[in-house]
């Protein structure tokens, strides 16, 4: 009746093949994996249209073959071993592009999406509110995706992760009622989404704020203090949050205080000013603490030393005062790991770190400290970063103080008046990446213990007084070093052949290295060698052929002894930014070639004996904002493409050489032209009209030329900042910071000829104006006085004629004028400004007359006749209504004087009566004081 049992195993089989072909054929027995859903899967394939895949990230997606046809088996994707079901869908940092498509709304059971670290576009799809089963939403994007509002999070009640960061929230204004809504929410993370950055008028009330939100992350936004309401609304739940990089000003608010549970709590980079609050030792649980960047001031809070779990305290750039307390932050001596007060006015000498057991970074760079440093820095045992660079420490650095820190890997002590005085033998524990010691004393000898530090990757002794030769070992700490600076010292010797590699940065400049060049150098990306001794040619001198396409960037080579031709290297260092071989002995013409350099923007070929014209190719580079030429023996005409292409100029210098023609017209067009010398040159004709176009010279504001130029690969920017020679009052002089205050034209030593333009007088914040030695004619414009700024004006040894103008007069700071040698006549207008100069300002000008010439101009000789007998008459007129307005004021003050004092004296008797009572005891004192010295007078000398 019951069957046999292989009838029932049989049944029981063939009910199990129907059940599996009723399934489908991915369902597997045991502990196998179900196969996706097959509507899940083609909404997967659906998001995958719209997707754009340039890496093949997601190559294992598709319909086609077993492997694929499961999407179970997918990259990213993780479904329910029960029921098939797609649970979760990770394509975080798969660098897809594209739009994120409404068919993920099909996954119903999904529970984790995390789309981040990707670069999508378009809408965020709002179809995602139908995932009412998702517990943590993460699309952190780096592409340009906006959402037009939030109200479809409120339907996810599950959700307890959600990261937007990077989706433009502009639009969604109702975001804090949304978020207050979320029951379940514990992580927010909003950073970068241009919330609205006003918190419209709500009834803060009457939103239920979520009890469950626990790390909020609002950084980088607009928020202004109208978020604070919402914000305190939270009470003491929260325990991390982050408001970092807002528009948040004002002082802080005490009610931050109230945040109890919080363990990290981030303000930096905002407008907050005033001091830290008081009430912040209340925060007893705070871990974390960043209020750098801001516009804090006071001292740091007694109250902080109640912060006894207080780990990492980041208070630099600010404005923060005071001493700094052996016990301000006493309570958390076992647990501070980093303190940063870098950039603050703090005074007073260094504290006592010996108790900070656990303090790995200690900043204290760029204040006023003072005093020694202290041997209680030795007893750091975990300290890994040091950096007190740029205060007033003195005193003597010794083993004692750094040598036992094994874990350092990072010291910076520049800027300092500390001496280092450490023995032969003596070795430090630490091997260090980053060694800073600038302006230190290390010298005379090479510092030996450097020896020891192989994976160096930055090291920057200068100006540290060493006058040794370089050691052949120190070569052997360059082959992970990206930047080296051991300038302004007086290391001498020769440099071997480096093989530097494409990221390295070198400043050996100011020292007294001599020989060659080795070319393996020149692999390097930042190279100045400039003012030492080095010699030889540097022609072919352009690193090796094989090197990464990361080439040469900054070159300066200048003030040394090269010789030969330029290099002819040019496609090669088609990276130069900066290139710099002023003051040698390079001969030659300019190679065509100069053209590939078309990012250079600075070209010093400065005091060479170049020749030949000016290279069309000179055109291609565009970028150039500083060209000095002068000094060599170039010829030909100035080209008009210099004005008509280069209008990025600042500075052109063409001084001393051999150009000829005229000066042309295109130059005009140079709109941002701060300093423009042509002189010492065979120009002729006359000078441009158009002059007053040049609008840097009339507009206030000052053009540095300076470079942020970054070593790539590396996280360090070198800032750089131009300079060049200026012929200023007679001596050429270096400028580099103060290069942008020169706002100058110097035409002098030409043949030019014509008027001066009155447009030059147009060019109201011009410094220095240098027209001297040439064959100008005519006068002086009247309006030369409108040249305000004017420091510097030399316009002698030419031909003008007519009197000087008045308005010169109203220079104020005009302090070096050269009129000498011309035909000026007349007389020197009067004002303490022209007659402050000396004589020879105006020499050479026969028809000048007035102080501070000896010759008399006709109407100051004494008892001359005026030319006309009506102004004779006019003066008279004048001198006797001046001598009856001098004679009537005496009267007048006699009056006044005598009746003022005698007419009380004589109609008021207790007036009279004291007078002359006080006139008796001035005759009695005088007869005393007259007794008595005569008395001792004729004591000392009966002695």
């Amino acid at each position: 009746m019951g069957g046999s049992p292989f009838q029932h195993f049989l049944g029981f089989f063939l009910l199990f093949l129907f059940f599996k072909a009723g399934l489908g054929s991915n369902f597997m027995v045991g502990e196998a994996k179900v196969g996706c859903i097959e509507r899940e899967k083609q909404s997967l394939l659906h998001f995958k249209q719209g997707v754009i895949d340039e890496f093949g990230m997601l190559s294992s997606w598709g319909s086609i073959g077993e492997d694929k046809g499961d999407c179970c088996q997918w990259t990213g994707v993780e479904c329910d071993n029960q029921t098939g079901h797609v649970i979760m869908l990770d394509l975080s940092l798969k660098i897809l592009r594209g739009e994120i498509g409404p068919s993920l709304a099909e996954l119903h059971q999904l529970k984790r999406l995390n789309l981040g670290f990707n670069r999508f576009q378009g809408v965020l799809p709002t179809q995602l509110g139908n995932l009412s089963n998702l517990q943590s939403l993460n699309i952190q994007n780096l592409g340009n995706m906006t959402c037009e509002n939030l109200d479809w999070i409120s339907h996810l009640p599950l959700l307890t992760h959600l990261d937007l960061t990077g989706v433009n929230l502009s639009k969604a204004t109702n975001w804090p009622q949304i978020i207050s809504q979320m029951p379940s929410l514990i992580e927010l993370y909003l950073s970068f989404t241009h919330l609205p950055w006003t918190i419209t008028t709500i009834s803060i009330s009457h939103v239920n704020s979520s009890t469950s939100l626990a790390f909020l992350d609002l950084s980088s936004n607009d928020l202004t203090p109208t978020i604070y309401p919402w914000l305190f609304n939270f009470g003491s739940h929260l325990v991390y949050l982050d408001l970092s990089s807002n528009h948040l000003n004002d002082s802080i608010p005490v009610a931050f205080a109230n945040m109890t549970s919080l363990t990290y709590l981030d303000l930096s980079n905002n407008d907050l000013n005033g001091p830290i609050p008081d009430d912040f030792g209340n925060m007893t649980a705070l871990a974390h603490l960043y209020l750098l960047w801001n516009r804090l001031n006071g001292e740091i809070p007694k109250s902080l030393s109640n912060l006894c779990g207080l780990q990492r305290l980041f208070l630099p750039y600010n404005y923060l005062t005071g001493l700094l307390e052996k016990d301000f932050l006493a309570c958390s001596n076992n647990t501070l790991e980093a303190l940063y007060l870098t950039d603050n006015q703090f005074k007073g000498s260094l504290p006592n770190f010996s108790g900070f057991s656990q303090l790995r970074e200690l900043f204290l760079g760029f204040n006023q400290l003072n005093g020694t440093l202290p041997e209680s820095l030795g007893q750091l045992a975990q300290l890994e970063k040091l950096d007190i660079a740029s205060n007033s420490l003195q005193g003597t650095v010794s083993s004692n103080h750094l040598f036992g820190l094994a874990e350092l890997w990072y010291l910076d002590l520049s800027f300092n008046s500390l001496t280092f005085n450490i023995s032969l033998e003596q070795v430090p524990q630490f091997e260090a990446q980053f060694i800073m010691l600038a302006s230190c004393k290390l010298g005379p000898d090479f510092p030996n213990w450097l020896r020891t530090q192989k994976p160096l990757q930055k090291l920057d002794i200068s100006a540290s007084g060493i006058s040794d030769v370089i050691p052949s070992w120190f070569w052997n700490l360059t082959s992970d070093l990206y930047w080296l600076n051991i300038s302004n010292n007086c290391i001498s010797g020769t440099l071997p052949n480096i093989q530097a590699i494409s990221s390295f940065g070198m400043d050996m400049s100011s020292n007294c290295l001599e020989g060659s060049i080795p070319q393996s150098i020149f692999n390097a990306q930042w190279l100045d060698l400039s003012k030492n001794m080095f010699s030889g040619s540097i022609s072919l001198s352009c690193g090796s052929s094989n090197q990464s396409s990361v080439g040469l960037s900054h070159l300066d080579l200048s003030n040394n002894q090269l010789s030969g031709e330029l290099p002819k290297c040019w496609e090669q260092w088609k990276d130069l930014i900066v290139l710099n071989l002023a003051n040698n002995n390079f001969s030659g013409k300019i190679r065509n070639s100069i053209g590939l350099l078309h990012q250079v923007q600075t070209l010093h070929l400065h005091n060479n004996s170049l020749t030949g014209e000016l290279p069309s190719s000179l055109r291609n580079c565009t970028e150039l904002h500083l060209v000095d030429l002068g000094k060599n023996k170039l010829s030909g005409k100035i080209p008009t493409w210099m004005g008509e292409i280069l209008s990025g100029l600042i500075v052109v210098n063409l001084r001393s050489n051999e150009f000829n023609g005229s000066i042309p017209l295109s130059l005009c067009q140079l709109k941002r032209i701060q300093m423009l010398d042509l002189s010492n040159n065979n120009l002729f004709g006359t000078i441009p009209k158009c002059l007053n176009n040049l609008t840097a010279l009339i507009e206030k504001g000052n053009l540095i030329i300076s470079y942020d130029e970054a070593v790539y690969n590396r996280s360090w920017v070198h800032s750089y900042v131009d300079n060049t020679m200026v012929q200023w009052k007679g001596k050429e002089q270096e400028y580099k910071r103060t290069l942008g205050l020169i706002k100058s034209i110097d035409f002098a030593s030409n043949q030019l000829t014509g008027k001066i333009p009155i447009e030059v007088t147009d060019l109201v914040e011009l410094v220095s104006l240098n027209l001297s030695r040439n064959n100008l004619i005519g006068p002086i414009p009247t309006t030369i006085g409108q040249l305000k700024s004017l420091d510097f004006l030399d316009l002698s040894q030419n031909q003008l004629n007519g009197g000087i103008p008045h308005s010169l007069s109203q220079i104020a700071g005009l302090s070096v004028l050269d009129l000498s040698n011309n035909t000026l006549s007349g007389k020197i207008p009067s004002g303490t400004q022209l007659q402050s100069f000396n004589a020879t300002a105006y020499e050479g000008n026969p028809g000048l007359c007035g102080l501070p010439l000896v010759k008399k101009c006709p109407e100051d000789k004494s008892g001359e006749v005026s030319p006309t007998g009506l102004s004779s008459k006019k003066e008279d007129n004048q001198d006797d209504k001046n001598n009856i307005g001098f004679y009537g004021s005496i009267a007048l003050g006699f009056i006044i004087g005598f009746w003022g004092v005698c007419g009380t004296l004589l109609f008021k008797s207790s007036w009279r009566y004291a007078y002359f009572r006080f006139l008796s005891k001035m005759k009695d004192w005088l007869y005393m004081t007259t007794v008595v010295s005569m008395n001792r007078i004729r004591r000392s000398l009966q002695r």
